[in-house]
């Protein structure tokens, strides 16, 4: 796979202390450090998890620097003590391209979308109600229409999470449920929370439930294991959240509950077992061996690979200038990785997922735009050509496993958002930092979450 890398010329802001992933049996490497002091601490201001979060110098104390060191016994993650590079990108694209703000917000294309998808999911329910569930008719259906329906209607969950299929908080929170009866099990409201903590939190260890843990990496870290990963990878990310990071039920929790059993039960006493049977077949398909469910691997997977270790930059003699400039950005460029292939018809364009991390509160119909906006921003990063490629990859090459992402401790040091400019314009010239009160406004609308502005706006909670 051919992946571009942005070489920059000019000081910026990078990992005050990286541990790129290596191979197994290298964990006892000296850890490597590089100083950044253009750094500076980050605070979430989310109140109900700032237990999670502790007040941080702007340099790195000998405690953190100790934590740091026993988190990188874990072998092969790619340890980073910054924040996730989205929000400094975000910047960084809205100083240089302020009218992406004409871009976010709902579109309504999303609902006839869902219902679309829903009647084609209830009538090959229904035709199906008089087969056997594992004659090669049920089969087929299930993975061909139900696999790649359902994985679109886990999509348009998502894009309603965002709140972006209508303004009303409460509306998208009732058309995630109408989406979740095709699902066959209640998903739509416990996944909501986890992810949102996974966009501001990204690659956080025991908050960003999207990371598999040192155990899952250690079980499945060789073919059969990845194979039999990306075969059930549906039930790691449903069981995965209730053994790191529990939630706190919400009334919306229990009407999504009640609302798919009840909708279940009558299915059931309707026309049999055998139509609910195919709507959860189908959701299995849908997060298997399926081209579109290759999504959940290609968007944070560090697929090109381990990065080379301080040590291995010293022996080629490549520590010094451009060269090891490349090796430290290349941690952040690779974290997220978009795919610009046609299965994104099928999937609400999550193939665009660095476009979709750095604005959350763009739909999914206006991501192309955004790229071509800031395609200065976008191009040199790594990307993806092949979906099921990804997939194949994942499992087949035993460089790439369980152990490739990027993890952080805490939300890490603060990126000046000059880093992504001076990178793209390579000009020995300083970014003028945009005012606090814009940026503290961007932060609170940027995920289309149910608080900030966008709660506000609408005071329906």
């Amino acid at each position: 796979m051919a992946v571009e890398i942005l070489s920059p010329t000019t000081p910026m802001a990078f990992p005050s202390q990286v541990k790129p992933n290596h191979t197994k049996g290298n964990s006892t490497d000296t850890p490597s450090t590089t100083s950044s002091p253009t750094l500076s601490s980050y605070e979430s201001s989310e109140v109900e998890i700032s237990d999670v979060h502790s007040d941080i110098d702007n340099v790195i104390s000998a405690e953190k620097l100790k934590e740091i060191e026993r988190m990188e016994s874990n072998p092969d993650f790619l340890w980073m003590t910054t924040e996730e590079p989205h929000r400094s990108r975000r910047m960084a694209i809205l100083k240089a391209h302020p009218e992406v703000r004409k871009l976010m917000g709902p579109t309504s294309l999303t609902i006839p979308i869902v219902f679309l998808v829903l009647t084609i999911q209830f009538t090959a329910a229904y035709l199906l109600r008089s087969h056997h569930p594992f004659s090669l008719p049920f089969l087929l259906t299930a993975y061909v229409v139900g696999g790649t329906a359902n994985q679109n209607i886990f999509l348009s969950i998502h894009e309603i999470t965002h709140n972006l299929a209508f303004k009303s908080i409460r509306a998208n929170k009732i058309l995630a449920i109408i989406a979740n009866l095709s699902i066959g099990v209640p998903y739509a409201m416990a996944f909501k929370g986890y992810h949102i903590e996974h966009h501001k939190f990204l690659g956080e260890d025991g908050i960003d439930t999207d990371l598999p843990s040192k155990l899952e990496a250690i079980i499945l870290d060789n073919v059969f294991g990845k194979t039999f990963f990306a075969t059930f990878q549906i039930l790691f990310y449903a069981l995965r959240p209730g053994f790191i990071r529990s939630q706190k039920p919400t009334i919306w929790h229990g009407i999504n509950l009640i609302s798919i059993l009840f909708f279940d039960a009558l299915l059931v006493k309707t026309l049999g077992w055998k139509p609910l049977i195919y709507l959860i077949m189908s959701s299995f398909f849908a997060g298997s061996l399926h081209p579109c469910a290759a999504h959940f691997i290609a968007e944070h997977y560090l697929m090109n690979g381990p990065l080379p270790t301080k040590e291995d930059q010293n022996k080629t003699g490549l520590i010094n200038g451009d060269e090891h400039q490349d090796w430290l950005i290349k941690g952040l460029a690779q974290e997220t990785t978009s795919y610009y292939g046609w299965l994104n018809i099928l999937c609400y364009n999550v193939g665009y997922h660095n476009e979709h991390h750095d604005f959350p509160s763009v739909p999914w119909t206006k991501l192309p735009q955004l790229r071509e906006m800031a395609r200065e921003y976008y191009d040199p990063l790594p990307q993806h050509k092949s979906w099921p490629y990804v997939t194949w990859k994942f499992i087949t090459d035993p460089s790439i496993g369980m152990w490739c992402r990027a993890k952080r401790t805490s939300k890490g040091e603060k990126i000046d958002h000059s880093t992504w400019s001076s990178a793209i314009i390579r000009e020995d010239q300083a970014t003028q930092v945009m005012e606090e009160l814009v940026e503290e406004e961007e932060e609170e609308i940027a995920y289309m979450s149910d608080s900030g502005d966008c709660k506000k706006k609408n005071k329906l909670e």
